[in-house]
């Protein structure tokens, strides 16, 4: 059963076009990409143009409502995370299956390393890639 969440972005006004792009990151798996976000609402019949998709996918991501990550080829994808802390992810670079995982030595080292040059309101990122196991098989 998929959860609908409505796209309530502070200074972005709610539209038919973002509410559809919100209700397709609901419903798939893994990271993609504006341009497959953009193929599957046409493949719904829902007319929303590209630089709308990239726009709401922008916000969203903002707002902290999808994560996103460069991936391999460097490209801009974004995914519907299940939980709302902070999280990292494992990506297959096959088929972008996406596993979240809690990293606290991660975590612990980012804290330490910052502490010792001076900084603080640490923040990061980390995307494993890799191969899963449906994949090599």
């Amino acid at each position: 059963m998929t959860t609908r969440r409505t796209t309530s972005v502070p200074g972005v006004r709610s539209t038919r076009q973002r509410t559809a792009v919100s209700g397709v990151l609901d419903e798939l798996d893994g990271f993609r990409s504006a341009q497959q976000i953009h193929a599957e609402l046409a493949g719904r019949g829902d007319a929303v143009g590209l630089t709308t998709v990239y726009r709401t996918l922008a916000a969203l991501a903002e707002a902290g409502e999808v994560d996103s990550l460069l991936n391999d080829e460097g490209e801009t994808v974004y995914r519907r995370c299940e939980g709302g802390s902070h999280h990292h992810h494992l990506v297959c670079r096959q088929c972008g299956a996406t596993v979240e995982i809690d990293g606290p030595a991660v975590e612990t080292w980012a804290d330490r390393m910052a502490a010792e040059h001076g900084y603080d309101e640490v923040s990061h990122t980390l995307e494993i890639f890799g191969r899963c196991a449906a994949c090599r098989a």
